[in-house]
């Protein structure tokens, strides 16, 4: 009993060691104090995104671009629903869902801090003549599910990019 309490022990000695964290709103801390982000309220990215930066702790949210250290943009939100594939009555099997997404940070000053970045996301979905509901329902939360995960790719990517100064492009 005593040497499988000491094994534990030293287990949990080694992950804590070696730096191991679960991921969370901690890994998604951004570099700016304050954010502004220039999408409608009613956007889904935009609610999204604000639940992810507050649950952060670490950046402000403000309304106003000009109060803001950055100010996050779309520059273009693309969903396509496409066919995948038809049976031999040639009625629709299955149908892709793909989102592309491109944003940037600019600084309230106008100039870019965060290059322009591009996201793409896809799922593919089965379709039934029969079950026309559930399968509507079921491609709502797809896109749903896409969403999340785009502002998890945004937020994570938006943590690990080191915004660049732009005083310092238009000194050289």
């Amino acid at each position: 009993m005593l040497l499988r309490s000491l094994a534990v022990l030293l287990l949990a000695a080694v992950v804590a060691g070696c730096g191991f964290q679960l991921r969370g709103a901690q890994s998604a801390a951004l570099p700016y104090k304050t954010l502004h982000i220039a999408l409608p309220e009613t956007s889904e990215v935009r609610i999204w995104l604000e639940r992810y930066i507050r649950a952060s702790g670490t950046t402000t949210l403000v309304d106003n671009a000009k109060e803001a250290e950055a100010i996050f943009q779309q520059l273009s939100d693309n969903r396509q629903k496409t066919i995948l594939s038809v049976n031999a009555q040639g009625r629709i099997r299955e149908h892709r869902l793909q989102l592309t997404y491109r944003f940037r940070i600019v600084n309230a000053k106008g100039q870019e801090i965060v290059p322009p970045n591009e996201l793409s996301l896809s799922r593919d979905l089965t379709y039934d003549d029969s079950n026309v509901l559930a399968k509507d329902q079921e491609e709502r939360l797809l896109w749903r599910d896409m969403t999340s995960e785009l502002v998890s790719q945004i937020m994570r990517r938006l943590s690990l990019i080191k915004p660049k100064d732009p005083n310092q492009e238009d000194d050289e």
